[in-house]
């Protein structure tokens, strides 16, 4: 049986294709807003790090009401580094929407997500996005489009999928390109074509109701009040609250435990409503189970059947998080202790499910991540919520495959000017990038690569500084191959704060010379603390806090003003990237410092002598 009421469909897209301007759209035109309201741009990236950065991280629930049907609506992210939620999350889901932006056409993070998406033989409908935009190329994307599913083997009925033209900026849909023009003409927004062929083309979930229950737990939602929420899709029977319940795992057939569901929520809206019970079809979260985490599976204790899991692809990338021992330890976090940054990473271990974390010794934990962009969204998360700690070098894993060192090679897919191509293609060969197409696309050229993972560390702010800003770089997973030998790291050395103090223009004034420098007069260092980059191979310790000898004789310009080059401003992963083996990066709420593994000069020229005479 189904249930007709119902649809639930999942949003897939490459990174900044407008999914979460689109949910926007149809939460608008469904009348879920008054229409005096104050409407927030993107309101499903409701985290503030998603709408800095314009992307989403956390895969987020909702629904509308169109003709009667109730269409639930997950609005996945993007970004690859965070593949771990698109994977997990299609699996509550009977169909979806491929949004495809009208100029850029699939992208890396398209194929990966779609790949899940047939695999689980979902009914795709195809929607071309900002067929507004002046270079728009939307026959070409469509054609595009059909060919990446040929290309991943869909059937026959995937590949006859719906195709819709729209501008979810605007809040236009139509069935063809000229339609689409003649309702932009028309200047009424209307997304009803696409609202019509998610109720004709996406099946009703199939409602078992009489069954004993069954939910796979797809994502961890957290409220003070209530505890810990598990949100899924109910597979099949009625769930109720003050049920008593079996808990299991498909990886692990003893760990069987029961619980009680205290409250159950269904998404109406932007809200979740509480409901005293909900049936097969439905996606809804409830809480009361303590411990329940992502990949159980919720049944009733006289059928305990755990529902299969879908596998997440393995971290490639690990860094080492530390309790901060630095002179200013202490001055401007207020969670700085070894317990408290235990608790967090644990704590974030529960609704990640890419992440892993291993306690190295009392002070120190291997975090790893599908990225660095995912390790560094969680380094900006921590910093914000009052965390200190100091963070080391990222470092790819490699895998032992038939007693063969095997290292995570992505697919790159970079858009450059065409003057740039010459400068990108001289980088990738050194970082053992193999070239697998090169595509003409108006005035720009589209390369697709084969790069280590290792190879991309530290490689963007020099791309976009060969592009002069105008490239757009994108990568995904694609598995592991053999060791390709040895990458050149960053050549520069460091300048390196020769004492304590507070930086003054004089001592700034001498150390320019030396290289470019990342600090303004005033401010407080350590010695040991990296002020700088030298265009020299080595290490160069500068005094940044010298004063000018003051004498009673004046001459003839010494007390003209000193003119400071501006410091160069290095983010959160610009630092990521920038940092070598013996360096850290000292995270505070405040402040984002870069320092030296050892700080006392002597002892590191030690350790250099040392390393040096082996």
């Amino acid at each position: 049986m189904q249930d007709k009421k119902l649809r639930n469909i999942a949003i897939i897209a490459h990174v900044d294709h407008g999914k979460t301007t689109l949910v926007d759209q149809l939460l608008k035109q469904s009348g879920v807003y008054r229409d005096n309201q104050t409407v927030t741009e993107r309101v499903m990236d409701s985290n503030d790090l998603e709408r800095e950065r314009g992307i989403t991280i956390l895969a987020k629930n909702t629904s509308v009401r169109y003709k009667d049907v109730k269409i639930n609506i997950v609005d996945t992210p993007g970004h690859a580094d965070f593949g771990g939620e698109v994977e997990r999350i299609l699996k509550m889901v009977d169909g979806v929407l491929l949004l495809v932006d009208a100029f850029e056409g699939p992208m890396p993070q398209t194929r990966f997500v779609l790949q899940r998406a047939l695999e689980l033989e979902h009914k795709v409908i195809i929607v071309v996005n900002k067929v507004d935009r002046p270079d728009e190329r939307a026959m070409e994307v469509t054609d595009e489009a059909l060919e990446l599913l040929l290309d991943l083997n869909a059937t026959d009925e995937q590949l006859d999928s719906p195709i819709i033209y729209c501008s979810a900026k605007k809040g236009y849909a139509a069935y063809s390109v000229e339609g689409f023009k003649e309702a932009e003409k028309a200047g009424i927004p209307d997304m009803r074509p696409l609202l019509d062929t998610i109720l004709d083309h996406i099946e009703a979930p199939e409602a078992d109701v009489d069954s004993p229950v069954q939910i796979l737990v797809s994502s961890i939602d957290y409220n003070e009040y209530v505890g810990r929420m598990a949100v899924g899709k109910i597979e099949r029977g009625v769930l109720r609250q003050g049920q008593e319940v079996a808990v299991c795992d498909y990886h692990d057939e003893t760990k069987v435990y029961k619980g009680k569901v205290s409250n159950i929520y269904q998404f109406e809206d932007l809200e979740k409503t509480a409901v005293q019970e909900a049936a097969a079809g439905n996606i809804v979260s409830f809480s009361g189970i303590e411990k329940i985490t992502i990949g159980e599976t919720v049944c009733e204790p006289s059928a305990v059947e755990p529902l299969p899991f879908v596998k997440i692809s393995p971290p490639t990338i690990e860094m080492v998080f530390s309790v901060n021992d630095g002179p200013f330890a202490g001055k401007e976090g207020k969670y700085v202790t070894s317990r408290n940054l235990r608790d967090r990473l644990f704590r974030e271990l529960l609704k990640d499910v890419s992440l892993e974390v291993r306690e190295l010794n009392t002070d120190s934990f291997a975090v790893a991540g599908r990225g660095e962009m995912h390790l560094s969204i969680l380094i900006e998360t921590m910093r914000r919520e009052g965390y200190e700690f100091l963070v080391g070098t990222p470092k790819v894993l490699y895998k032992d495959i038939d007693g063969r060192k095997c290292e995570p090679i992505e697919r790159v897919v970079i858009d450059v000017p065409q003057e740039s191509v010459g400068a990108v293609m001289e980088k990738m060969g050194p970082r053992k990038g193999e070239l697998q197409s090169m595509n003409p696309i108006g005035s720009r050229i589209r390369l697709e690569l084969l790069v280590p993972a290792r190879g991309l560390l530290g490689y963007k702010n020099e791309f976009l500084t060969d592009t002069r800003g105008e490239g757009i770089m994108n990568s995904v997973f694609n598995g592991y191959e053999p060791y390709k030998g040895d990458i050149p790291t960053r050549t520069g050395g460091s300048l390196i704060a020769f004492e304590t103090g507070e930086a003054v223009g004089y001592g700034l004034w001498n150390a320019q010379d030396r290289g470019i420098l990342f600090i303004d007069p005033q401010t407080p260092v350590y010695a040991g603390m990296i002020v700088g980059v030298s265009p020299k191979s080595e290490d160069i310790v500068v005094n940044v806090c010298k004063k000018k000898h003051v004498t009673n004789t004046r001459a003839s310009g010494s007390d003209e003003a000193l003119r400071l080059t501006p410091p160069k401003r290095m983010s959160l992963e610009q630092s990521l990237e920038f940092i070598k083996n013996d360096e850290l990066m000292e995270v505070t709420p405040k402040n984002i410092r870069l320092r030296k593994r050892i700080l006392n000069h002597e002892e590191r020229m030690k350790r250099r002598s040392k390393l040096e005479q082996y």
